[in-house]
């Protein structure tokens, strides 16, 4: 490292290494931090869009329901 005027010529370098680890760390954080975690959908969630999207009935709704209660 050389000294220039009284300042230290190395910094240059160091700051270089800073901001190249603060890059790397964010394209490397780790996939399971809690506001990026993907909501895991419950099985009465499911069957709440299926019958929003009107892919069953509402007695095929209320049967399913009753038996994702009764197993709770």
């Amino acid at each position: 490292m050389h000294f220039y005027e009284g300042h230290f010529g190395g910094m240059h370098l160091i700051w270089w290494i800073i901001w190249m680890a603060f890059i790397i760390w964010i394209f490397f954080i780790p996939t399971d931090i809690p506001y990026q975690r993907t909501k895991e959908e419950k099985p009465l969630d499911i069957l709440k869009n299926r019958f929003a999207k009107g892919e069953i009935s509402k007695e095929e709704f209320e049967e399913s329901k009753k038996l994702l209660k009764s197993d709770n």
